[in-house]
């Protein structure tokens, strides 16, 4: 009748070829076998459509994606490198990641994984400074880099949040960084607290001999957040942070660009990720938004840390862990652990991470007895004496500051 074509994009016979992009879906058929769904996730997804054509040339056919393997729920549907416009990780999305979230005869769709060829990702640039170029910038090689979130998030003016970023650097933070919601609010301009952090990142450079970084974010309609991160070259930044997945990867690419040009690190937040990961059915996996991050050219990115707030099993963390710095066609980045994260719980982080992570810390420095200045403390004496492979309460007996830290959270994992 001229309908339901969808099982010729399935050939369990068909071996992909090297340079195809190969995706891995978990499919859940409302009504339909799974020889049927998986056919409408290759066409859809391809070059297919709900009914025959009067006319379908040769050279069109050698572009249907072909299911070639299913097991379970699970399929894998191999691309024609043709399919895809060089460079454009929206395109990307756009194809398998697109209308297949939407058809009716698919009760749930996931896509688990993503493998690119190397011809594939010689189109991006990748991270402009890798785990490498960071460590370099901090001339830091032995153990985890740290980071905070002055706290409450959001709320502070410019002169009081400045106060507590020194009140961090000096402590012994490596990053300051703005949270996801933390823009050019009225009550604290970007501009204004720019420069008043910058301020502050000078006085605690100087009193600490330390290198000292401010995550500030950019985050905005693209035009204006390219003329933010020209703001923070200006005053002498190295980085820049971006909320990817709400500012979308096209404005990732766009800024990656600029950031080229000025010299800049990018800092990823994951903001709204759970609305696409969370979901084990349906959805888009995190395995799949590190690797297009790390072709998007960011040098941080949150994977969460397997024993604070955020949802994420300790395996699936340290996967995420190993596709940040993994071998690949770019430079490895940096996984951050961050969330729920206080000095006790350090140990367990870098038994999960290793050395290079960079461990996040908010209220876990914030929420210190004695204050911010002494939370950065207790954290950078958390994260030497594991380096050190002494217990953390031995350790906290001659360390007035992780002494207190203890006293308050213990060892628990928050919830």
């Amino acid at each position: 009748m001229g309908f339901e074509w969808y099982t010729e994009f399935v050939d369990l016979n068909y071996k992909p070829e090297e340079n195809e992009v190969v995706c891995v879906f978990r499919v859940e058929p409302d009504g339909i076998s799974m020889v049927e769904a998986a056919g409408r996730v290759a066409s859809e997804s391809s070059v297919g459509t709900w009914t025959t054509l009067a006319k379908l040339p040769d050279r069109i056919k050698r572009l249907m994606a072909k299911v070639f393997e299913m097991e379970g729920d699970i399929i894998k549907v191999a691309y024609p490198l043709e399919l895809f416009e060089e460079g454009s990780i929206p395109q990307l999305l756009s194809s398998v990641a697109g209308n297949v979230f939407g058809m009716r005869a698919i009760k749930n769709l996931r896509l688990e994984d993503i493998t690119f060829p190397a011809e594939y990702c010689k189109h991006f640039p990748g991270p402009l400074l890798g785990i490498e170029g960071v460590r370099k910038l901090f001339k830091v090689y032995d153990r985890p880099l740290t980071a905070t979130v002055p706290k409450p998030k959001v709320g502070f003016d410019a002169t009081e949040y400045a106060e507590v970023a020194f009140q961090a650097w000096s402590g012994g933070i490596d990053f300051v960084k703005d949270d996801e919601n933390l823009t050019d609010q009225p009550f604290i301009r970007f501009e204004k607290r720019l420069e008043k952090v910058m301020k502050a990142r000078g006085r605690a450079e100087k009193e600490t001999g330390e290198k000292k970084v401010y995550l500030v974010n950019v985050t905005a309609e693209g035009k204006e957040m390219l003329r933010r991160a020209k703001l923070v070259a200006e005053h002498g930044n190295e980085y820049v942070m971006v909320d990817i997945l709400t500012a979308g990867f096209s404005a990732v690419q766009m800024l990656r660009s600029e950031c080229e040009e000025l010299g800049l690190g990018i800092h990823a937040h994951r903001a709204m990720h759970a609305a696409f990961t969370r979901n084990p059915k349906h959805g888009i996996s995190l395995d799949v938004l590190v690797k297009v991050s790390r072709l998007a050219g960011v040098d941080n990115f949150h994977v969460g840390t397997g024993v604070g707030k955020m949802e994420g099993s300790k395996e699936e963390v340290k996967r995420f862990a190993e596709l940040c710095r993994q071998e690949w066609f770019v430079k490895p980045v940096f996984p951050v652990s961050s969330g729920g994260l206080h000095p006790g719980l350090v140990p367990d982080v870098i038994e999960l991470f290793g050395k290079d992570v960079i461990i996040q810390a908010g209220g876990g420095v914030h929420g210190h007895p004695d204050g911010t200045y002494a939370g950065a403390k207790a954290l950078r004496q958390a994260i030497d004496v594991v380096i050190e492979d002494e217990p953390l309460d031995e350790y906290a007996k001659k360390h007035a500051e992780l002494a207190r830290a203890i006293e308050k959270w213990g060892y628990t994992k928050p919830k």
